[in-house]
């Protein structure tokens, strides 16, 4: 049964759920270092692997399988899942090479750049309009972006890629009439063959599976559908439980961590053009977020008592 917007206020707080996702996807490049010594390529093949187990699971204890047989019946659902799918797997394998080649705070821009981007997306393709202070939010990234355009190009392409790719997966998967979980598991099933085909093909090339040769690896791998699943729905059920402009503020969360974790456990080098950016990026981030509240509050300011 779906929610309507009058009665969130009727169900528990969507805010440890949302906080639950964005701590899981900040923390996530801890868990790829642990990982590293399994090529990038082959990673995102073992993930697709064993996130649909998960999604199959999580969808039978949720009573979900009628949604995904009538998404997988319809032609124009399963394009937009197909586009959805390549691009998510894209995002993947660029975020997967980024952490494991040491470009951490590449990834971190790239996902604070996303929600900017998320805003012309919106305006070019779903006809929606930007107010002063979002252009002024988007001028300014702009700005820190043409920065890394000068001085740091490598970085800036990991990062436009990222923000890009996801910014695109978001579009399209807000245009498939399909619900997160089972939208997730037919794209996981739609590269369920190329993914069987990455992993034999990496072994070959590198002389075996990664799998089956350690026992930490072992371990650890399966853990990536649990990684992969597992914040996807705890951020599916934040959205029906609170106002999406709060969840776009808590969006923040998971670069910010990605950003401490490369300057403080990973002991990226920040140099200062790269420091430039992200303050003009956080500047920007900031100004879009208080218009988003403001937003709120006005509105609420408005509503009938």
């Amino acid at each position: 049964m779906s929610v309507t917007e009058n009665s969130k206020t009727d169900l528990p707080s969507g805010l440890p759920h949302a906080l639950g996702a964005y701590l899981i996807w900040g923390l996530l490049p801890v868990y790829l270092r642990l990982v590293h010594s399994v090529p990038a390529f082959e990673f995102v093949g073992w993930r697709l692997i064993f996130t649909l187990p998960v999604c199959l699971l999580i969808v039978a204890l949720r009573r979900q399988g009628r949604e995904v047989l009538m998404a997988l019946g319809s032609p124009r659902t399963l394009g937009l899942l197909l586009t959805s799918a390549l691009l998510i797997g894209g995002n993947w394998l660029l975020y997967v090479t980024a952490i494991q080649t040491g470009h951490v705070f590449a990834s971190s821009l790239g996902y604070y750049i996303n929600p900017l981007m998320n805003v012309l997306a919106g305006t070019l393709f779903l006809g929606e309009r930007l107010n002063r202070r979002q252009w002024i939010a988007v001028a300014i990234a702009a700005a820190g972006v043409s920065l890394l355009a000068w001085d740091a190009r490598e970085m800036l392409g990991i990062a436009l890629a990222l923000a890009v790719s996801f910014s695109g997966y978001g579009l399209v998967r807000r245009l498939a009439p399909v619900a997160s979980l089972p939208g997730l598991t037919i794209e996981t099933i739609l590269l369920l063959i190329p993914a069987i085909g990455i992993v034999i093909w990496q072994g070959q090339v590198h002389g075996g599976s990664s799998f089956g040769h350690s026992a930490e690896t072992d371990l650890l791998l399966p853990l990536a559908g649990v990684i992969t699943a597992v914040p996807l729905l705890l951020f599916a059920t934040a959205t029906k439980r609170m106002d999406y402009s709060t969840l776009g503020f808590i969006q923040y969360l998971a670069p910010t961590i990605v950003f401490l974790l490369g300057l403080f456990v990973f002991h990226e080098p920040l140099r200062q053009v790269q420091l430039a950016c992200f303050v003009l990026i956080w500047t920007a981030a900031a100004i879009f977020v208080w218009d988003l509240l403001s937003r709120r509050r006005r509105a609420s300011d408005e509503a009938p008592a």
